[in-house]
């Protein structure tokens, strides 16, 4: 399934306690169309002693929880949040395209 978000997106969170915040897209879940945003949507998460260097010790971390993508938009290069579409750009490649400015999302 093709999303309107990719890794490494500037996004404006629409909807929920985050509404009206922004971040970057960390990953993205197809599948499940949901994305991770940086330092959005932070739970608490307890965590075992592990033989490992993350957490020898053990204990709560707060990280990152997927959100929906529905409730997310991308920013465009003139830092607008802003609906895309896909066009065909001279070589043959599918691109997305602000509906705003009419740029070219990277």
């Amino acid at each position: 399934m093709r999303l309107h978000i990719k890794t490494g997106d500037s996004v404006k969170i629409l909807s929920g306690d985050h509404k009206g915040s922004t971040g970057t897209v960390l990953r993205v879940f197809p599948k499940k169309m949901k994305a991770i945003v940086e330092g959005i949507n932070m739970v608490s998460k307890h965590v075992k002693p592990n033989a490992d260097q993350n957490n020898p010790q053990g204990g709560v971390i707060e990280k990152e929880a997927p959100i929906h993508v529905s409730n997310l938009m991308v920013i465009d290069a003139k830092g607008n949040a802003t609906r895309t579409f896909r066009k065909k750009n001279e070589k043959g490649y599918s691109v997305r395209v602000s509906k705003k400015s009419g740029e070219i999302i990277a």
